[in-house]
């Protein structure tokens, strides 16, 4: 290997790069062209005009021979981001490695009292106005000590760095001023806030024997924290630089810890004073000021005796007291103190003395909070309950200081109890039912996480009790999983979309009346009647080939099959998991249950039709085939989605909850406006399996399985019901994949598929969530089929939404979402509004238990689209380009 390469820049600000043993031939010089380029490991930026002024470029040189092997060449330390962020700071980044194994330094633990704390490798800055000998010294002396250092050159590049590395040491060359002010580079940089920890080094030219040494004072006043005395051997520098580590630099790094212990006194629950050995008043708290009423400016520097004295303690209790603590004692006990309103109040105090400088006692701690015997400090306690109650947010006295009661607060009749009436002998009964009530051993789960949360309050910290205060307002909400609509909702589309989806009540017209509709009446009386399948033609057979795959093109069987793809991919996919063996049923009952389900389908539906049933059959059995989705259910489990994915939208007429609750439809009216259809959905499935023994697929197995088999099939239809969309989605990340994710991060963990599914099989209801999970991404599963696909389901939801939108304007109904104008509705930003909202979140939830990429990797593509096509403000499915075509 030749000697290192060095690094020239021309006037022009082109970089040439040559080997030095080859520097005599002209073919080996490599020309680099304006720009920001990688060479041998150095970052430049090539901008003639910005950087060459601010910057030498720095020839790689060889170590001095007592430094060991040769280090790598320097490379400015920012990055690309750095150098894009800071032009003018071209500064070098030194490998941290010693010359004999060429390690990185590690960490060091320093203990500062109690506190163990973690020192990470220092940093250096060196600011020379130009590479010499001193500059070279200091270098490689960071480079054995495994400092990372960096080179800056002007004041503008220096601070720069400085803000960028926040360095323990910097090193200004002070020997001569031709080039730059070292004293102002100095001032600069401690102008700063970050500068407070960091130590200043001064590089003052060597005198001569017969010169007198110069004060060292200016430089104090300037801001250096030393000064060295010129000397370019890597070891004086090396020897310099180690003993402010393990001085000033390891001093200001326990100051700096220090920081971490004020925040803690800062959210402290206790009023915390420290005093010094006269007993002036050096820090107080903000649960002080609170507590005494005092700002903390009225307090810092003030005797205690200048303050006004309680008239109820004993004549001697101070002088017990300072006989006590002056021996280095420690002192506790109940005293009293006046608030500067004048009250007393009853504390709890704890006077600790504190060994400080010369071995002497130079601080009192004192830990004080109220004694709630006294009347005032119940008082205090009231005016704070009732600033909570009343929404006052105002300042305590201190101005800074706001502290709330805790465990009383929280249980407040007021909070859970009507607040409306005054009248003394109804407020009585209320205090003797609530007192019945806490008696009761019948508790509900909420209940029992209120009450947790009820104990945990009474000794947490105020900024803790503050917290859980919140808490329990929220968990006594009703509707705990709903998200508040707000910035993200401004869109009329997204708005529009998740009323109409998420809202089941009925619409309020301009009036105050509700209208009702007979031609909303669904009667079933004269259910269709299916035709006979036989054997599967070989058209569709050689279709169905494909069908595990997530690409499958359900429209082609749709067009193969004439609107029946339900029966055909129900019998492949059903036989694939072993339904009628399950079941203990024959084909023929099965293919028949099949067809009597598609039959009452609605073909005339643009989106809920038995095509849709197919699509989200086809996807429950994919994500079945997934192998943690496997491993988490049982037989019965997989037997249960397949069946609830063929019946959830069985006779669905094609409009939404909403409209039918507002055209008062008898559906409605049986189900009480709540998950209308849904109910429908399951009811009627169940009762046409069960009306013909003919496709009576549960006639064979045994009443315990056929209930719990029902009920698995209920409950996951009714979880397509979009109201409970965000509460399905929460539990799941909560109670699923957040787990999964500790679990897996744990050090303890293997981190396998089978130990994390066996565990999610031993907890029954984690398999509920998982299968309400499943439906719903299958049910919606159409962002993330291939491009064309989803443009088509796009399509046909649109048609279905603007078709009843059509209706509501024919029948003077309330508009549901009124975005869904065949006139002036764009499809793109519909789609785009609900992946934001309903599909993103819970894909990743999903594709994080399940694994999922092609999905991801199609929603992505697809969003793409859709955002395209708003862009352009296309409100049709394709691009004009693509409808040409």
């Amino acid at each position: 290997m030749g000697c290192a390469p060095s690094i020239h820049v021309s006037h022009s600000g082109v970089i040439y790069c040559r080997d030095s043993e080859e520097s005599n031939s002209p073919h080996q010089t490599t020309t680099i062209s304006q720009g920001t380029t990688t060479l041998h490991g150095l970052f430049v930026k090539t901008d003639a005009a910005d950087s060459i002024p601010s910057v030498l470029a720095y020839q790689s040189r060889q170590p001095p021979p007592s430094s060991g092997p040769r280090r790598k060449e320097r490379r400015e330390s920012g990055g690309a981001s750095a150098r894009s962020r800071t032009p003018h700071c071209c500064s070098v980044e030194a490998e941290t490695r010693t010359s004999s194994s060429s390690a990185k330094a590690s960490a060091a633990e320093v203990q500062v009292g109690p506190m163990r704390l973690t020192q990470y490798p220092i940093q250096v800055l060196l600011i020379f106005a130009k590479e010499d000998n001193q500059s070279n010294g200091f270098w490689w002396a960071c480079d054995r000590a495994g400092y990372r250092c960096n080179v800056a050159w002007t004041l503008e590049s220096a601070l720069d760095c400085f803000l960028d590395k926040h360095q323990e040491i910097i090193v200004i060359d002070h020997r001569n001023s031709k080039y730059f002010d070292a004293e102002d580079i100095c001032r600069s940089i401690r102008a700063t806030e970050l500068s407070e920890h960091t130590v200043i080094l001064a590089v003052v030219p060597r005198t001569s024997a017969d010169q007198e040494e110069t004060s060292v004072l200016p430089l104090l006043d300037a801001g250096f924290d030393r000064q060295f005395m010129e000397n370019s051997s890597v070891t004086a520098c090396y020897n310099e630089l180690v003993q402010i580590e393990h001085g000033e630099v390891r001093s200001q790094f326990k100051l700096r810890a220090c920081n971490a212990v004020f925040t803690a006194l800062d959210h402290c629950q206790e009023a915390v004073e420290i005093t010094s050995e006269d007993h002036v008043i050096q820090y107080v708290n903000p649960a002080f000021e609170w507590m005494m009423g005092y700002c903390k400016g009225e307090l810092i520097g003030k005797e205690l005796t200048e303050l006004p004295k309680s008239d109820k303690n004993s004549a001697d209790l101070l002088d017990n007291i300072n006989t006590f603590i002056k021996k280095g004692k420690e002192w506790q006990g109940v005293c009293y103190a006046r608030r500067k309103s004048g009250d007393s109040i009853q504390q709890h105090v704890k006077i600790t003395p504190v060994v400080g400088q010369g071995g002497k006692i130079r601080h009192f701690v004192s830990l004080k909070r109220l004694h709630c015997t006294n009347e005032n400090n119940k008082q205090l306690y009231k005016s704070h309950r009732e600033d909570k109650y009343t929404g006052d947010n105002s300042q305590s006295e201190s101005g800074s200081y706001k502290c709330k009661n805790r465990r009383k607060d929280s249980v407040d009749v007021k909070s859970i109890t009507s607040q409306s009436s005054d009248a003394p002998s109804l407020q009585t009964r209320r205090y003797s039912s609530m007192a019945r009530i806490h008696s009761m051993t019948i508790e509900a789960p909420i209940t029992k996480v209120i009450n947790i949360i009820n104990a945990a309050q009474e000794n947490s910290p105020i900024t803790v009790a503050e917290a859980l205060d919140r808490v329990l307002e929220i968990l006594r909400t009703t509707e705990l999983y709903s998200p508040q609509l707000g910035t993200k909702d401004e869109d009329p589309h997204t708005s529009d979309l998740v009323g109409g989806l998420m809202n089941d009540g009925l619409r309020r017209l301009s009036g105050n009346e509700y209208v009702f509709s007979k031609n909303m009446n669904l009667s079933h009386t004269h259910l269709p009647v299916p035709n006979t399948i036989n054997d599967v033609p070989p058209c569709i057979a050689q279709l169905l080939d494909n069908e595990e795959s997530w690409d499958f093109n359900i429209f082609e069987l749709e067009a193969v099959t004439n609107k029946r793809p339900l029966v055909y991919l129900g019998l492949k996919v059903f036989a694939r998991f072993g339904v009628s063996e399950f079941l203990n049923c024959t084909e023929a009952t099965l293919r028949a249950w099949l067809q009597v389900i598609e039959a009452n389908y609605h073909s005339s539906n643009s989106y809920h039709n038995s095509t849709h049933a197919a699509d989200v059959l086809h996807a429950t059995a994919f994500f079945l085939g997934k192998e943690r989705v496997k491993g988490s259910l049982d037989h019965l489990d997989e037997v249960a989605a397949l069946i609830a994915a063929t019946i959830h939208d069985v006779d669905h007429p094609g409009r939404t909850n909403s409209f039918l609750c507002n055209a008062g439809s008898e559906l409605a009216v049986l189900y009480n406006d709540t998950a209308v259809l849904e109910s429908h959905h399951t009811a009627l499935a169940f009762q046409l399996t069960t009306k013909d023994s003919k496709y009576n697929i549960f006639k064979n197995i045994d009443r315990n399985r056929y209930r719990t088999l029902r009920q698995a099939i209920i409950d996951m239809v009714l979880a397509t019901e979009m109201t409970k969309h965000f509460e399905h989605v929460n539990k799941f990340v909560n109670s699923i994949n957040k787990p999964m994710a500790s679990e897996e991060t744990s050090p303890y963990s293997e981190g396998s598929n089978t130990e994390c599914t066996a565990n999610i099989k031993n907890f029954p209801d984690n398999q509920t969530l998982i299968k309400r999970m499943m439906i719903k991404c299958a049910d919606v599963a159409n962002p993330c089929r291939p491009l064309e696909l989803c443009i088509e389901w796009a399509g046909r939801i649109s048609e279905e939404y603007f078709a009843q939108t059509d209706e509501e304007k024919r029948q003077g109904l309330p508009v549901v979402m009124p975005v869904f104008d065949r006139n002036t509705c764009s499809i793109p930003k519909s789609q785009i509004s609900f992946i934001d909202y309903f599909i993103t979140d819970m894909f990743d939830a999903w594709d994080a238990f399940a694994h999922l990429p092609v999905l991801m990797q199609h929603l992505a593509n697809n969003y793409k689209h859709w955002k395209t096509l708003d862009d352009l403000k296309c409100k049709s499915l394709r691009l004009p380009s693509e409808n040409n075509n």
